[in-house]
């Protein structure tokens, strides 16, 4: 079986341990991290109309730093997921990625936007929408307070 585990900075700690707990020891797992492309555009316009176009670049650029730190969740979750991993980091449209690094699997875990008091279709924001209706694949969709593994 092949399981991508789509992690999200708020919420990764609950689909790493619904998949520890559910997935059999031969599972082939893939965590994925997927950073939006527009966000540092954005940040750069921003700073750009901040500060002029003739301001001195930051010591490390922010994709750099946003690069690092999908590094740095992704060695967590395998950390916590206390089994060999494909660790994969995607740039672009998150939906789009996670559908498409879904393609090649069997099982999609990952977790809802909001806790059990926002049950229902509000439970999910619209990037989670758009993964759940458009996943070419099983999805186990667990609520971000499950962390028992």
């Amino acid at each position: 079986m092949r399981v991508l585990i789509w992690i999200v900075e708020e919420t990764w700690q609950a689909a790493v341990a619904a998949a520890a707990a559910f997935l059999l020891a031969d599972a082939d797992v893939t965590l994925l991290h997927v950073r939006a492309s527009d966000t540092e555009t954005i940040a750069h316009s921003a700073r750009d109309a901040l500060l002029g176009r003739s301001h001195r670049p930051t010591t490390q650029p922010l994709d750099t730093m946003s690069e690092q730190s999908a590094r740095q969740l992704l060695a967590e979750a395998q950390t916590a997921l206390r089994r060999d991993a494909v660790l994969e980091a995607r740039t672009g449209r998150i939906e789009h990625e996670v559908v498409a690094a879904a393609e090649a699997m069997d099982l999609l875990v990952f977790a809802r936007d909001e806790d059990r008091a926002r049950r229902g279709p509000r439970s999910l924001g619209p990037t989670a929408r758009y993964v759940v209706d458009h996943a070419p694949c099983a999805v186990l969709l667990v609520w971000p307070d499950t962390r028992s593994a």
